[in-house]
Parts: structure tokens; sequence; C-alpha cells
């Protein structure tokens, strides 16, 4: 009972944070309404324009300008924003997702997202430290959020690889970016005919859902088709995101190991000694079961668009104080390699994905 009072009280903001939080929270409302207004006003024409996008751009404006000078008193607040608030927000990430929307694609899909996670993380990895020697945080953060979901992956991944805020933005600027040229290339890959010998209408919205970045991504090039497409290729993408708790479980564990044989190589240690080392990520957990709950659980309506609001606001609310403590000299100093090394798992998506793709679904039709 005292760790869990210890727990609650963690995520408790006290007086010291609420000018940081107040500050975030300004700004998370204010990047809300400017997405909303901006597809408004351009008929529809700006897509794929999150407000985690907007959010972590306006932060770094303000971060590299007028935050420096204020920081001294919104630091602790603006800090909370992205340690608990973010936790807290990929926790209620499960009242956008059912068990029941798993099972409306079947065995293929979810086989098919566990193949390209796996394969895109590992060669992220392995090319980002031998190939282009990008350092490591780095790499595990541009990985998680190849693989996985994008923007919400790599700032999930944050807390159990520790990263510095320079090196998160830059893993998001790889999804931003190559996220964005897949939303707009898959729709013409396949009116131009060149993706129908290999995958049918169904088959589009799953290698839609299992190979682009971001959930917005996945939506807007999904229905470019037709809204049943879409429809499958939002139901692949969040299983893929239901896949991100056991993932950072693993992360962790595979971390704990790393540093344990970097401080003493001669000794080998039990499992039993390495799990109690490693930090079990319990956030992504407990949304695992607000998945179950929103599954089997009845919820009114307004609830459930209350929840979705509130999990939209604190997941803008965390890029934005990212934002603020983003410095722009320090993504300079990463130089290119990380956006190489981005482009590169874009291209891999897409062909190698694609493969995984026709593998899986003539496997399929054969039984």
């Amino acid at each position: 009972m005292h760790a869990l009072a210890q727990t609650v009280d963690h995520y408790c903001p006290t007086n010291r944070h609420l000018a940081g939080l107040v500050v975030v929270l300004v700004g998370s409302l204010f990047c809300l309404w400017l997405n909303t207004s901006l597809d408004t006003w351009t008929a529809g024409r700006v897509v794929g324009l999150s407000s985690l996008t907007l959010a972590i751009l306006l932060g770094m404006v303000l971060g590299n300008t007028v935050y420096p000078s204020v920081s001294d008193r919104l630091s602790v607040g603006v800090a909370f924003a992205k340690g608990q608030i973010l936790r807290l927000a990929i926790m209620f990430y499960g009242f956008k997702l059912t068990l029941t929307q798993v099972s409306g694609v079947g065995m293929p899909a979810i086989m098919i997202d566990a193949l390209v996670l796996t394969s895109t993380f590992l060669l992220t990895y392995w090319l980002g430290t031998r190939w282009l020697k990008v350092d490591r945080q780095t790499t595990l953060l541009i990985g998680s959020g190849a693989s996985i979901c994008g923007a919400a992956a790599v700032i999930a991944a944050e807390p159990v690889i520790k990263a510095e805020a320079h090196k998160v933005t830059i893993a998001v600027a790889t999804v931003v970016v190559f996220g964005t040229v897949a939303m707009l290339l898959y729709p013409l890959l396949h009116h131009i005919g060149w993706l129908q010998p290999w995958l049918s209408t169904e088959q589009y919205g799953i290698y839609t859902g299992s190979t682009i970045h971001e959930v917005a991504q996945v939506v807007v090039a999904g229905n470019a088709i037709s809204t049943e497409v879409g429809d499958t290729a939002v139901v692949t993408k969040m299983i893929r995101v239901m896949m991100l708790a056991p993932f950072l479980l693993i992360l962790s564990f595979a971390l704990t190991k790393s540093k344990n044989d970097d401080t003493d190589r001669n000794e080998r240690l039990s499992i039993v000694k390495r799990l109690k080392e490693v930090q079990v990520p319990w956030f992504a957990f407990i949304f695992i079961a607000i998945v179950l709950l929103h599954t089997w659980v009845p919820m009114s309506t307004g609830f459930e668009r209350s929840m979705v609001i509130l999990d939209d606001v604190l997941l803008t609310m965390a890029m934005f104080a990212l934002g603020l403590t983003t410095h722009l000299s320090a993504i300079k100093q990463a130089g290119i390699k990380p956006l190489i090394l981005g482009a590169t798992m874009f291209v891999w998506l897409i062909i190698g994905g694609g493969l995984i793709n026709v593998a899986v679904s003539l496997m399929y039709s054969r039984f």
C-alpha cells in the first residue's frame, strides 16, 4: 500500500509544477486548435499534419527563443509533462483500441505486424550502430518510431532508453518526414497500378497499416482508396500499437543485459538477477489493461469520446514540453546520419514490408 501511495503521489503535480504545466497546457490546446483550423481553412488539403507535429515545432521555436529566459520558473512543470504526463497519455491510448478490432482483420495482419516490427527494429539497430555509427540512443528511438507507431512510440521508449531531448526530437523528425512521404506515395502507387499485381485492395489496407509510421498518416493513405480499406489499415496499425507494451519490456530487458555486460563482462548474471534489474514499463501494461477494459466493459459514447480527447491533450502536452527542451545546436551536432538512417528504413518499410505482406498473404491463401 505504501508503494502504491508513492506511485499515486508521483503522478500528482504540486505547486512547484503549476506554472510550467499551465504554459504547456496552453501551448498544447493552441496546437490542437490550430490543427483543426488548418484542416478547415484549407478544405482538407493539409493532410496528415497532426497536433503532435505542430506541438513539437512550436515548442522548439519557443524553446530556442523565449523559454531559456524563463526556464528557471517553468522547468519543473515542463519536466513533469515530459515524464508523468507522457506515461498517462500512453496509458489512456488504450481507449482508442479494442480486441474486437483486432479480430476483424485476422491472423495474417497480426503475423505481418509482428514480422515488420521485429525486422524493422533489428535492421535499424544493426545499420545505425554498425554502418552509420549513429549513437545508440538515437538509433533505438528511430527504430522504435519506424517499427511501431511513430512519435507515440518514440516518446514511450524514451523513459526506458533515458535519451536526451534532442535525440528524441531527431527520431520524431524522421517519423514526420518519411511518414508524410509514405502517406502520399502509397495511394499513388496503388492508383497507377504498381501494387495490384502483388496485393489486393484489402491487402493494400494491411500493407498500409503495417508499414506507415503514424496513425494519422495511415488514416489518410487508407481512406484515399476507400473507407473499407481505411478501416482495415487503421485496425492493422492499432495491432502494431498494442505490441508497444511487450516491445518496451523486451527492450528494457535487453538494455539491462547490455549495461551489465559493459560493467563486468566476466560475470554471468542469472536470468532472475537480470529480471530484478529490469525497469518494467508499467505504464505500457496499464495501457493493455485499459484496452481489455475498453473491450469487455460497456462504456458510453460520451465517456469514450472524452477519454480520447483527454489523451490527445496529454500527448500534445508531452510533445510541446519536449520541443521546449530541445536545442537546435544539439540537433545540428547530430549531423545528417540519423536522417540517412530514417530514409533507409523508409525504403525498407516500402520494399521489405511489402515482401513480408506478399509472403504471408501467399502462405495463408494456400490453406
